[in-house]
């Protein structure tokens, strides 16, 4: 797919359901007594996955234009899948259903793409096995597939290395099933979806400092949830608006959890101008964003705020090419074991564009302010490398090239035409 520098960027858009909370509403909700509504699901590859597994697991699950209906059988009522389980590109899927299958009275085999097949699930494996779970990686890599044996759980007090909800949200799942409570303590505190929304299923689930604590057996019941917008989706227009000349955005009903709010933090803190509207802290804090165009500047984005961010990362790279002086980004190690390499596969394609960056070991050194023109660029089939470099061939001369750019129907089908739009 071709795209061209854009001369204009005003207009409004109301971007698709949050991933995370449309994956995690799925999956409690077939695990709670009675029929859960979800409106605002995301209609991506990833949650299609997901419904796809829990479907096979003998889950009812209706999908409409209008809403989501999960007709939970409780904890236990989970059947045996006929068929191997396949997660597609979904990382998030394919650990957390990981939590629930360790504690199930049946046999899974766990896979899912090839990009899956590549990264680590020894950091989910390691704890579960603490917990009594028999799993074990089939070509004995440490990678899907995975092969799970359901068993008897007991808690523990698991001390993560990484601040990964992911491994984080696989515990607490498995802590459902697990005699005795179970805890995870994060080095920082990671995005807390799981636990906000296993509360109101009805779990006892609860935060101390780093700490998420959660009691065994609850009696989970459905609700109705209307996902918010997906950050990490708005970022690409927060990031449009903030450098296209004489741009103005208004991105509608996006979710602001301050566990995920970093990419605000950090293009506020770079000169942006973004206002929060209609802000509404009921649950999952929400806020219309009204962003335009800026004059930014280099900073340093390190330590605690990462976790906030990091899928957001490769739009600031965008973002960090266009400001004035240096901006360095550090602790990020966790991007090299995404979707794609995204330490390399940034620095190599922003150099294509023009842009003075270097990687490192755990993120990247970009000198911003010089001109970027248009490169050939292969996505490698990650969504937010696809995304991000369709923003930066909007201040870029000349063409842009995306190989692969089709892989965004993995978090955001219609992305394309809702960045076109705004700039007509």
């Amino acid at each position: 797919m071709i795209f061209e520098k854009a001369n204009h960027l005003k207009g409004e858009v109301t971007i698709p359901g949050d991933k995370s909370i449309s994956h995690r509403a799925v999956m409690f909700g077939a695990l709670a007594e009675g029929t859960t509504e979800v409106t605002n699901f995301l209609q991506g590859a990833d949650c299609l996955s997901t419904i796809d597994c829990f479907r096979k697991l003998g889950i009812e699950i209706e999908n409409t234009p209008e809403h989501i209906l999960i007709h939970g059988k409780g904890l236990h009522g989970l059947q045996a899948p006929s068929s191997v389980l396949d997660t597609g590109n979904s990382g998030t899927t394919t650990r957390l259903i990981s939590g629930i299958l360790a504690a199930q009275p049946f046999e899974t085999t766990l896979t899912g793409d090839a990009s899956i097949q590549k990264r680590p699930m020894r950091r989910i494996m390691e704890p579960l096995s603490m917990m009594g779970a028999d799993i074990t990686s089939v070509k004995g890599n440490d990678c899907a597939p995975l092969h799970i044996a359901g068993a008897p759980l007991h808690g523990i007090h698991y001390h993560s290395k990484v601040a990964s909800a992911q491994v984080k949200s696989a515990i607490l799942l498995a802590g459902l099933y697990a005699e005795g409570e179970t805890k995870v303590t994060e080095p920082t505190v990671s995005r807390n979806h799981s636990e906000i929304m296993l509360r109101y299923f009805g779990a006892n689930v609860r935060t101390e400092d780093k700490t998420a604590i959660i009691q065994p057996e609850p009696l989970l019941r459905g609700q109705q949830i209307k996902v918010p917008g997906d950050i990490s989706s708005a970022a690409y227009f927060i990031a449009a608006g903030l450098l296209v000349p004489g741009a103005e955005v208004c991105i509608h009903n996006v979710g602001i959890n301050p566990t995920r709010d970093g990419i605000l933090r950090v293009a506020q803190a770079m000169g942006g101008d973004i206002t929060l509207l209609n802000v509404n802290n009921d649950g999952e804090p929400t806020a219309d964003l009204l962003v335009r165009h800026s004059a930014l500047h280099g900073i340093t984005i390190e330590g605690d705020i990462i976790p906030t961010l990091i899928d957001e990362l490769p739009i600031i790279n965008i973002m960090a090419a266009c400001a004035e002086g240096t901006t360095v980004i550090k602790d990020a190690a966790e991007l090299k074991v995404k979707e794609s390499n995204r330490i390399d596969v940034m620095a190599e394609h922003l150099s294509a564009m023009g842009c003075d960056i270097t990687g490192t070991d755990d993120g990247m050194i970009i000198n911003g302010g010089k001109p970027l023109h248009g490169a050939v660029i292969d996505s490698h089939m990650d969504h937010r490398i696809a995304m991000s470099f369709a923003v930066a061939s909007l201040v870029a001369d000349g063409q842009t090239r995306i190989k692969d750019s089709d892989v965004v129907t993995i978090s955001y089908p219609h992305f394309y035409e809702d960045l076109a739009g705004l700039t007509r």
